[in-house]
């Protein structure tokens, strides 16, 4: 393998029923109950691996009325990933949904954007409508995790290992960041929620929870123009994922899927 070439897993953990218009600003004349899905990202390669968010534990799914499928733990675990071995933790964005189980990677080292970490703990927390995709225990434990000396602060574009680099999109939350891996197809965007469903990009529609929504939409451009196609951009909630790429292997259909392989399109 190429010291820069890496494979790419999305692990689904979660899900949560909701109706269509629920999912755009503005809504939708489709009234149908849908679902969301709720993923980690596992990149492997010679530079070792690197876990993409940390996703959330049964007691904030208690909290959220959300369903846990299967725990985080579990799917890196069926990767054959001990989550207390994994050295780098990228967080794209400091939601709840994105930051929780901060106790499962003891030894990793989180890199994270300096507006959202700034974001997640100044004046903008101030208001409620702002703090609502936010926990205060994760953030909590993400400042402990600077005062213990684990985090890299990013600002804007970076390389974080040969092949994987992190790029500012804002938008959804004011920091948030999408990851470019190189992989054997091409470039593959991880994108987190800076796209959600294939339908906002797809469409040039929104996510209700949104810091700005200019950014939001001019994030889609970006993230073309990183993917090497927009077959190559991966949303962050959407389930077709699960049915458009392969199971990592036999027994994990539905589960944890192969992002580096070619889709069926």
């Amino acid at each position: 393998m190429s010291d820069d070439i890496h494979e790419v897993y999305a692990v689904c953990y979660g899900s949560h029923g909701r109706k269509r218009a629920d999912n755009y600003i503005f809504g939708d004349p489709h009234d149908e109950m849908t679902s969301i899905a709720y993923y980690v990202w596992v990149i492997k390669g010679p530079h070792g691996t690197f876990v993409c968010d940390t996703g959330f534990d049964e007691a904030a799914a208690k909290e959220r009325g959300r369903t846990i499928t299967h725990p985080v733990g579990e799917g890196l675990k069926a990767l054959g990933v001990a989550p207390d071995k994994v050295d780098h933790v990228i967080a794209t964005h400091m939601h709840w949904d994105h930051a929780g189980n901060y106790d499962l990677f003891p030894n990793a080292r989180y890199h994270v954007q300096d507006t959202e970490m700034a974001y997640c703990t100044g004046r903008c927390m101030c208001h409620q409508m702002l703090r609502v995709p936010f926990s205060e225990a994760d953030v909590h434990a993400m400042v402990k995790k600077v005062f213990d000396y684990r985090v890299d602060f990013h600002d804007g574009d970076d390389e974080i290992a040969p092949g994987i680099t992190v790029h500012k999109i804002g938008g959804h939350s004011k920091g948030l960041q999408s990851v470019r891996v190189k992989t054997q197809r091409g470039y593959v965007v991880v994108s987190s929620d800076a796209c959600h469903l294939y339908s906002h990009i797809d469409e040039g529609r929104v996510f209700p929870i949104t810091y700005s929504v200019g950014e939001t939409l001019e994030g889609y451009r970006k993230l073309l123009k990183l993917g090497s196609s927009r077959h190559h951009v991966v949303p962050g909630h959407d389930p077709q994922v699960l049915k458009l790429y392969p199971a990592a292997r036999t027994g994990l259909e539905d589960w944890v899927v192969r992002l580096d392989v070619t889709p069926k399109v």
